[in-house]
């Protein structure tokens, strides 16, 4: 894309198999920038589109370069949101596993860091990856890519509540 406003696409993986609820991928960013920086910082992956790419097609991609895993549908169309920065992320979310301990595996980026140093660093675009629980997640996420997680959630099937669970337990007497 040229000119104007940037755009991304990302994906949002989440394991919705386990007992104690949904589960959500967010990625730190690598980096000297970053290397400190924790709460807030987090994202999905994700990415701009290549020229002529369709942003869904950028989603796609990007997920993969950053984490080294392919993904698989079906996807779940979560809209989407304006970065401070001006960027338009465009995200989707699809059921899945990340095994734990798992390390990204993806592209390396080299920028001059600081700006006007001179000093080059490469560096991978993910340093970590972890599946957390949404209140957590939220946490890590940049403020503005929060609603991803709660539009997901939404769309998810109610899981019924430990008092509900229990209720079921409960004989008529």
């Amino acid at each position: 894309m040229s000119g104007g406003a940037k755009t991304s696409g990302g994906l949002l993986l989440f394991d919705n198999a386990c007992k104690e609820g949904p589960l959500m991928l967010v990625a730190h960013p690598g980096g000297p920038f970053f290397k400190n920086k924790d709460e807030g910082w987090w994202s999905i992956p994700k990415g701009e589109p290549e020229d002529g790419e369709e942003i869904f097609q950028a989603a796609l991609r990007e997920f993969e370069e950053e984490t080294g895993l392919a993904p698989k549908g079906p996807y779940i169309k979560l809209g989407d949101i304006l970065q401070k920065n001006g960027k338009r992320v465009y995200a989707w979310a699809f059921e899945g596993t990340w095994p734990e301990g798992k390390k990204p595996e993806c592209n390396e980026i080299t920028l001059e860091f600081p700006k006007g140093s001179g000093k080059t660093w490469t560096f991978p675009e993910i340093d970590r990856a972890l599946m957390l629980n949404p209140v957590a997640a939220k946490k890590k996420l940049r403020v503005e890519q929060e609603p991803f997680i709660d539009r997901l959630l939404e769309k998810l099937p109610k899981q019924p509540t430990l008092e509900a669970k229990e209720g079921l337990k409960i004989s008529h007497q």
